[in-house]
């Protein structure tokens, strides 16, 4: 789209215009250079779009050229989000530069400023969800192994966490503290990675037992053309009365080819594990990354304690170790999900603290009681 069409007129630009116009215009140029990068580590489709992004970014840089004119001067530094765009996109080219991107789009002010024109405003809307699709290839490639991931992390440190607040408020010693601990960790890894084993290859299991397996090829010679309980098999597997009756002809053989593909579903030519199965993970993988990151949140809250600490400096190092830990998750969270990572990192951490201070409050009673 041509953004000359429904250019503003030009009057003379005041300070504050300049200034403005020349931020848009190292932005613009930053997004092109970071989508540029990213078309660089893809190929096929994908690597034709992130190159049109690219150039869309060029036409709203030419479009402040235009209004900046002899303005323009040296070229200025673009903003930190686009730079830190920039340097993850040349170092990493994940999924987490998309989903900053995707978050950098919805937050374009072309909407509301005079200066930008319609066609540039709309490119930037299209762009956010042209980005979002993008980023969703990648979101669901890492959904198996990256969910159990995070949730295995904050489950460690919420649980351990509580667990040695718990412990400690009743007065025991600190190697009692410790040694639960580290058996909270141990028996919270075992259980979240045999869980996630179970949980996902169970989920496996009901997705091959769905699969439509080859068994017409075998029997298709040796059915009754007159009674054909072939149409019968595809039929409940959801197609319609037509393509049900053609795709039932090609397997007697009444047709030599595929004469209306639009008509044929091909489920027995699908590759075991296909994309039916990419978004669930493999069950070892995710069993694995569930007990090892599990374990590496559950070792935090305990660190202070194998570092010789105790009282309560050992608690609040505990929970100062385990709310940053729990801000980086929800921010992690929070950056995928193309959300503000700040608001993610922020509920993660008063979840966790907020299970923490309620076992504190129940070992405290638990400890005077007994007491």
């Amino acid at each position: 789209m041509d953004t000359q069409k429904d250019t503003p007129p030009r009057e003379t630009p005041s300070s504050a215009d300049i200034k403005r116009w020349r931020q848009y215009l190292a932005d613009e140029r930053a997004e092109a250079a970071v989508y540029r990068e990213l078309a660089q580590r893809r190929e096929g489709e994908e690597r034709d779009i992130l190159l049109a992004l690219a150039e869309a970014e060029g036409r709203h840089e030419a479009h402040w050229l235009r209004l900046l004119g002899d303005h323009a001067g040296m070229p200025k530094a673009a903003s930190m989000r686009s730079r830190m765009l920039g340097f993850l996109a040349r170092h990493f080219g994940s999924v987490f530069v998309l989903a900053l991107a995707q978050r950098a789009e919805s937050r374009s002010p072309y909407a509301n400023d005079p200066s930008a024109t319609r066609a540039m405003a709309a490119d930037e809307q299209i762009h956010e969800e042209v980005v979002r699709g993008l980023a969703t290839r990648g979101r669901n490639r890492l959904s198996g192994s990256f969910r159990a991931a995070v949730f295995g992390a904050n489950d460690g440190l919420v649980s351990n966490l509580s667990l040695v607040m718990g412990m400690a408020a009743t007065g025991v010693p600190t190697t009692v503290v410790l040694f639960s601990g580290i058996a909270g960790l141990l028996a919270g890894a075992l259980s979240m990675g045999a869980g996630e084993y179970v949980s996902v290859r169970s989920q496996l299991e009901l997705l091959r037992a769905t699969r439509p397996t080859q068994v017409t090829l075998a029997a298709a010679p040796s059915l009754d053309i007159e009674h054909n309980e072939l149409v019968l098999v595809y039929l409940a597997r959801g197609m319609s009365r037509e393509a049900a009756e053609h795709r039932a002809a090609e397997r007697m053989g009444t047709f030599s080819c595929d004469c209306d593909p639009s008509l044929s579903l091909h489920p027995e030519a699908e590759e075991e594990g296909g994309n039916e199965h990419e978004a669930v993970g493999s069950a070892w993988g995710a069993a694995l990354s569930s007990f090892c990151f599990f374990a590496s949140g559950a070792i935090v809250p305990i660190l202070p304690f194998i570092f010789s600490m105790g009282g309560f400096a050992a608690l609040v190092a505990a929970g100062t170790l385990v709310g940053v830990a729990l801000l980086g998750t929800g921010a992690v969270v929070g950056l995928l999900s193309g959300t503000s990572p700040l608001t993610r990192g922020l509920r993660q951490l008063a979840i966790g603290l907020g299970a923490a201070a309620a076992t504190y409050a129940l070992g405290l009673l638990f400890g005077t009681v007994v007491g």
